[in-house]
């Protein structure tokens, strides 16, 4: 079975260096650019099934980048490098449509295993064949739109709001720790010295929950959080 193909966008010639080898070592078939506009440029050749992008770059940086590649493929695996690695930086990269945030410098390892999670991630996403309508009390998800509507008004999530979301409804009435949302979410365990899943919580609880009369989304002190009607 042929290796996935992988764009990476990375202006620091070591490092770019250092990653490209070390990937196709592990039989991945890498495509290589130093700017944002030249790997905007390739991604629209087609063929990647993965994209890993710096968040400081020359000509488009990698924000945008990431916004834009999202626009154009709602499901392909982006993973974000950079030097800031704050709960905010992270928060900005995950709605830019990011999948994955690694902070340099990091271990070579750690980067195949959030490439091979994401993989698979994707792969499974591919072949899911099931109803595109998901429903909660008066919430209702379509999956094949990416839209959201509670008691008929439509919400307007960012991908990550989305995707957590979405993740609440296939688990409800089941208490979630924070674990397991970055796990099954992000596809991987993140530092639980940082507090970016409250943040994203938080940002669902003013969309889902504010404007209406009953609340869905609640917290269980020192376990997690729980989807459900009380």
């Amino acid at each position: 079975m042929s290796k996935a193909a992988i764009l990476l966008v990375e202006d620091d010639d070591r490092l770019a260096g250092l990653i490209k080898k070390g990937l196709e070592e592990k039989g991945y078939a890498v495509t290589q650019s130093f700017d944002g506009k030249m790997g905007l440029r390739i991604f629209e050749g087609g063929g990647f099934d993965l994209v890993i992008t710096d968040l400081i770059l020359p000509k488009i940086n990698g924000l945008d980048l990431c916004k834009t590649i999202r626009e154009k493929d709602k499901h392909i695996p982006i993973i974000m490098l950079t030097a800031l690695g704050t709960t905010d930086d992270k928060v900005e990269g995950f709605d830019a449509g990011a999948d994955d945030y690694l902070v340099k410098p990091f271990d070579f390892r750690e980067l195949l295993v959030r490439i091979k999670t994401l993989l698979k991630r994707a792969g499974l996403q591919r072949i899911e064949q099931e109803d595109p309508i998901l429903h909660y009390a008066d919430l209702e998800i379509n999956k094949d739109q990416k839209k959201v509507f509670r008691s008929g008004v439509e919400i307007s999530l960012t991908p990550k709001e989305y995707s957590l979301l979405e993740y609440m409804v296939r688990n409800p009435e089941k208490v979630l720790s924070r674990e397991e949302i970055s796990r099954d979410v992000w596809g991987v365990n993140f530092d639980t010295g940082t507090n970016f899943i409250d943040v994203y919580i938080n940002y669902l609880r003013k969309k889902v929950d504010k404007p209406f009369n009953s609340k869905l989304i609640h917290t269980r002190s020192g376990m997690g959080f729980i989807l459900q009607q009380q």
